[in-house]
């Protein structure tokens, strides 16, 4: 096998030295600078056409013969990982992990609003059976799906997005066609945003049911409490579901940690509103407010409404983020990579709208007893307390890489990153995770 070292320049070097932000070459790891060596025989990151960051230099191992992958060359991460190309499906929205582990792809046709291509409006199924690190075809698993996103398997059955429903159908360990009759769980009707289709679904460890549902920029403060539009809700059995957590412009995307029965959503507030401290925000989902259309925070209204609303009760956040950076989906690494990552949370930045300013991968640490995240944010510009990029290059100016839309972590350990822009999925592992 062929290797190829790309060493960086002294600047880019110094560069990598200093505190980590979005601009910086070598991803937000405090130790991006201590040189490692080669992945180890066995290792996923020695399969051909993996890029291996080892400090200094950059380890880039060709891809087979035959074999026609996307670039990965603006991608830079912290030394001792590496990344792969695994497959290419238009307006990769979602990504998910079937129990036999098979990557499944939401690839909605209805437009979005952060304006990515059309896709093909349907779940599409990727598996590796060659295990070589690529995706092996890319069939539909379910057509006929425009306005798609979310997915979960879960008590022997496969749950999906159809427009404004959720749907199920029975699903068997290594289903790559949907088969069965669906059947409609819930129609979230309670507000219906035409920007803001997309909802995901998942389940927390005590068996709740939850899906997300978008609120509209446009929303008008009339006091606290106010009407009902984004938010969270559970299915419950009830033909539109309960209302959990409220006050949100749109959290199209939330994921269930395992073992602290935790749930978690990404809260994208009023465009516009930075400079009067609104922020975006991950949030725990729990019965509250989180204050939209009338508060970007406890105690804080947003700029310009009158008269002004009490945010008292606004439900305070712990992770906070730079207004446009624009927080899709988030997963938890599950204890097999090395510190300071391992349990974190790691969060899909899909950057500013036009700039694409911001795009890229950040992870947040957690309270191991708690599950929780730590406190921490970047609503500054300055990255502080739990927060840090991790994958940055996205935002190179060119706009020529996409935007990061969906992570999800396979069972072997390895995070698997979608694009909705571009369409391409790579995945991302440390230097010394094994390939079984």
């Amino acid at each position: 096998m062929a290797w190829r070292f790309v060493r960086y320049t002294p600047f880019v070097l110094a560069m990598a030295a200093c505190p980590s932000g979005p601009d910086q070459p070598d991803g937000g790891g405090k130790d991006a600078m201590m040189d490692v060596g080669p992945p180890p025989p066995g290792a996923y990151c020695a399969l051909p056409g993996s890029r291996i960051f080892l400090g200094s230099s950059t380890l880039v191992l060709p891809p087979p013969n035959g074999v026609t992958e996307a670039d990965t060359s603006f991608v830079k991460l912290p030394a001792g990982y590496c990344v792969h190309y695994y497959a290419t499906i238009p307006a990769a929205r979602a990504i998910r992990f079937a129990p036999g582990g098979e990557l499944f792809v939401a690839s909605p046709s209805t437009s979005t609003a952060g304006g990515a291509p059309p896709g093909m409006g349907a779940v599409v199924v990727v598996p590796d059976d060659n295990k070589d690190g690529y995706g092996d075809s890319t069939s539909p698993f379910q057509s006929g799906l425009a306005s798609t996103q979310g997915m979960l398997f879960a008590n022997g059955s496969y749950y999906y997005q159809d427009q404004t429903r959720v749907m199920r159908i029975p699903y068997a360990s290594g289903q790559r066609t949907a088969s069965g009759t669906p059947q409609q769980l819930v129609d979230i009707v309670a507000y219906q945003s035409v920007d803001h289709w997309p909802k995901t679904i998942d389940i927390a460890d005590d068996g709740t049911l939850y899906v997300t549902n978008g609120g509209d920029q446009n929303e008008v403060c009339t006091g606290m409490p106010h009407a009902v539009t984004g938010g969270v809700f559970q299915i419950d059995g009830t033909p539109n579901g309960k209302i959990i957590a409220e006050g949100f412009r749109n959290s199209m995307y939330m994921r269930c940690q395992r073992g602290h029965n935790n749930c978690f959503a990404d809260e994208l507030t009023l465009d516009g509103s930075g400079g009067g401290g609104g922020r975006e925000k991950m949030v725990l989902i729990a019965p509250g407010d989180w204050g939209f259309p009338c508060c970007a925070s406890q105690n804080l209204p947003f700029n310009g409404i009158s008269p002004t609303p009490n945010c008292s009760t606004v439900v305070p956040e712990t992770n906070s983020f730079i207004v446009g950076n624009t927080p899709f989906g988030l997963d938890f690494e599950t204890g097999k990579w090395p510190a300071p990552y391992t349990n974190n949370t790691f969060i899909a930045m899909h950057g500013t709208v036009g700039s694409w300013s911001g795009a890229r991968i950040v992870s947040i640490q957690m309270d191991p007893a708690t599950g929780r995240p730590l406190p921490g944010g970047n609503t500054g510009g300055t990255d502080m307390g739990s927060l840090s990029d991790f994958l940055t290059g996205y935002d190179d100016g060119s706009q020529k890489h996409g935007r990061p839309s969906d992570v999800t972590f396979a069972a072997d350990g390895r995070m698997f990153i979608a694009n909705d822009f571009t369409g391409v999925i790579l995945w991302v592992a440390p230097t010394g995770l094994m390939h079984p």
